[in-house]
């Protein structure tokens, strides 16, 4: 399916995909080709697959230096001898990863119906809701995981907020021992009722993880006009926000560089952007795919276009460079840690700061590099002391040698006034004072990216490393590129088994499905001064 002359690429590595069309296993070449990564893939039945994998070769290469495997599980929930993958998914021995972060579904039920939704109710022609049960025994399933429990869980759906028992859902997170539990909404409910995110926070919700898919009415017509009402509310209850764009070729990545300028505009309450280059699902169009495929290279490069290269390249990090500092704390601690192992290829970050309003890069006065590497060696000649005792002899060792090493790696020239970046990390990994890391937080924000993937560009190699889970009411925990991408073998089978069909919960509860819908009044919303300061430099006057 390509004219392109094969003399002109430069193969990389040989993995193993999926057929887009049965869903067979087969092989797949990933290659390089006009300074860009792309994933090629025959099935004997339906032909030969070509999509972009990654829009940078140079990027490419810079990020898998920092390639470096996880602990992965010690007692997987598969046990058979041979699993294989993504089929056999549940977690496998043969999986390398420890739930970073664990999806809980709890309604198929949403207020809104986006095109680009993997599930919702209506669609899927039934409602599926566990019970607290249920939610119970997943929330215990996922804090068993061994060498480390998951300590961090997503409440989704659908829409979460349409569950009338989700305070007590998040009392029961905090009350089986998750230290951080985040919301996943479109903050229509929460944009509506500030005591409703007042119970949200005082249940135990540390982050509302927001949809957010641009400035203007056109690209943002899920929650444009509720955003203004989301920040107003979310502040007067003390609670953080990620806003989450879904970034799609063609229709929002000409507006990146302002959903990061305003995102640090309102960084007394954003704590992050966490942009998601679109899963192209469904048997799309070879068209349409190459018109909306935007990967994690493009999306980088386009904000430092639009952003004057106050922001670009060379300030992030793919997500497995940060296995550094979880080995420097494991020989401080003399246990396994939580670690974000996930493939190279399937996100980055990186931090800025507020200099005189002025987006400032954490590497533009921090060598990264240079501090990471560092810290694994330590980590590395603190595990070989081997017994506790010589261990702690060289915990306090290298503590002083990291007290006074740490500002070596740092330009205080360049630094943000107000607060000693030096300081707080070495409280943080040494101290193990987590309050300093708040400190961190509230003076900077946070810029990651998250490619999840479809099935035109899987690699089986990337699901292996997912940290990034769906908890199972059959006890299995399923990566997020299984659960999603292959929705016949996970998501929709698991829930359509235990799913009411919609007439029979429309009987059950008096209640028809359409009247969760919600019916905007954009006039009205679009009239309110709190819209006008909200979005006061970002929309253009009609």
């Amino acid at each position: 399916m390509t004219s392109k002359n094969k003399s002109e690429e430069h193969h990389i590595k040989r993995t193993a995909s999926l057929c887009p069309e049965c869903l067979k296993t087969i092989g797949a070449d990933i290659f390089e080709r006009d300074g860009k990564v792309w994933i090629r893939k025959a099935c004997e039945k339906h032909g030969t697959f070509e999509d972009l994998y990654w829009g940078d070769y140079e990027l490419y290469k810079r990020a898998e230096k920092w390639a470096r495997d996880a602990k992965g599980i010690h007692n997987p929930n598969v046990t058979k001898e041979n699993p294989v993958c993504p089929r056999d998914c549940g977690l496998c021995r043969n999986h390398k990863s420890h739930t970073a972060l664990a999806n809980i579904v709890l309604t198929t039920r949403c207020d809104r119906n986006c095109f680009y939704c993997f599930f919702y109710a209506e669609r899927l022609g039934y409602i599926y809701e566990p019970s607290m049960g249920q939610i119970r025994e997943m929330l215990s399933r996922l804090r068993s995981e061994k060498p480390v429990p998951c300590n961090a869980v997503q409440l989704t759906g659908g829409e979460p907020t349409m569950r009338e028992d989700l305070i007590d859902i998040i009392r029961m997170c905090k009350n089986e021992g998750f230290d951080h539990v985040q919301l996943n909404t479109n903050g229509i409910k929460i944009s509506q009722d500030v005591e409703l995110t007042r119970k949200i926070r005082d249940a135990g919700v540390n982050t509302l993880y927001l949809s957010f898919d641009g400035l203007t009415p056109k690209t943002n017509i899920k929650n444009h006009w509720e955003i203004p009402g989301v920040l107003k509310n979310c502040r007067a209850a003390g609670i953080g926000v990620v806003l989450v764009p879904t970034v799609i070729g063609g229709l929002n990545d000409r507006e990146l560089g302002d959903m990061l300028r305003f995102g640090f505009k309102n960084s007394d309450i954003v704590r992050g952007v966490n942009l998601q280059p679109v899963s192209l699902v469904g048997m799309m169009p070879r068209k349409e795919r190459e018109k909306q495929r935007i990967t994690i290279p493009d999306v980088i490069r386009k904000i430092e276009e639009q952003t004057n290269g106050q922001v670009g390249k060379e300030d992030f990090y793919p997500v497995p460079s940060m296995l550094r500092i979880t080995n420097f704390v494991e020989g401080m601690t003399g246990k396994p840690e939580y670690d974000l192992g996930s493939h190279f290829a399937c996100g980055m970050g990186t931090y800025i700061f507020n200099e005189k309003g002025r987006m400032v890069p954490i590497t533009r006065f921090v060598d990264v590099e240079g501090f990471l590497e560092y810290l694994d060696g330590l980590g590395d000649a603190l595990k070989q002391k081997g017994n506790r005792a010589s261990r702690g002899v060289g915990k306090l060792t290298t503590g002083t040698k990291l007290l006074f090493k740490i500002n070596s790696f740092i330009d205080k020239d360049k630094s943000p006034e107000g607060f000693s970046i030096g300081k707080i990390i070495y409280n943080a990994l040494v101290k193990h004072d987590y309050g300093a890391l708040g400190k961190f937080h509230q003076k900077s924000m946070f810029v990651g990216m998250m490619h999840f993937q479809d099935l035109y560009n899987y690699d089986i190699e990337r699901v292996k490393r997912c940290c990034i889970h769906y908890a199972m009411t059959d006890g299995r925990i399923v990566p997020f590129c299984a659960f999603n991408v292959i929705p016949e073998w996970y998501r929709d089978k698991g829930q359509h088994s235990q799913g009411i069909p919609i007439k029979k919960w429309e009987e059950k509860t008096g209640r028809k499905i359409h009247d969760d819908q919600y019916r905007r009044k954009a006039k009205e919303l679009e009239s309110t001064q709190l819209y006008s300061d909200t979005y006061k430099g970002f929309l253009r006057k009609k």
